[in-house]
């Protein structure tokens, strides 16, 4: 098994989709968002960051989108309960200079925990946050994981198409 999964990443990303941690799927395989049940790559196909939805292995297609995968903790588990404060605390400054380096323009939060994580803050709402990270917008997204059951199939596409829309939006003001 890997030990860690490398990121997909490259400077100036439209976004940079952020995950908790790897699953042992994704960190077995090598590719992000492997498990069976997870549905990242169909939500990214129907919200239309993509134009086909790419499979697990073909995950690096990504950047031809604009768009780029990483993670706050590195450390794979089988549920993200399994992470400690004080990882998300050791990960952090690792992660701050991460996003000043590539200076993707929205960093996408999957699920409230990475967030909360290293921000410490307790109440997040969904989708645009108040305060930026390195000059980048941060966004909060329900976590496509099958094992979130809050976030049916239609209301996570949602969710990823308000994104899309914004990123839109924002590039077209530009």
């Amino acid at each position: 098994m890997t030990d860690e999964l490398p990121d997909i990443i490259a400077g100036h990303l439209k976004v940079l989709f952020c995950g908790i941690n790897p699953g042992m799927t994704a960190a077995a395989t090598g590719h992000h968002f492997a498990g069976r049940s997870n549905r990242f790559w169909r939500v990214m196909h129907l919200a239309g960051f993509t134009l086909e939805e790419i499979s697990p292995q073909q995950d690096r297609a990504i950047l031809q989108y604009g768009c780029g995968i990483t993670s706050v903790v590195k450390r794979p588990t089988a549920s993200a309960d399994q992470l400690s404060p004080a990882e998300f605390t050791a990960a952090a400054a690792q992660f701050q200079q991460k996003i000043a380096r590539y200076a993707p323009r929205v960093v996408a939060f999957l699920g409230k925990a990475a967030y909360a994580g290293l921000s410490g803050q307790r109440e997040i709402a969904w989708g645009l946050q108040p305060t930026r990270m390195e000059g980048a917008v941060v966004w909060i997204l329900p976590n496509p994981s099958g094992r979130n059951r809050a976030f049916a199939l239609d209301r996570l596409v949602e969710a990823y198409r308000q994104l899309s829309a914004y990123i839109d939006d924002t590039h077209r003001r530009a």
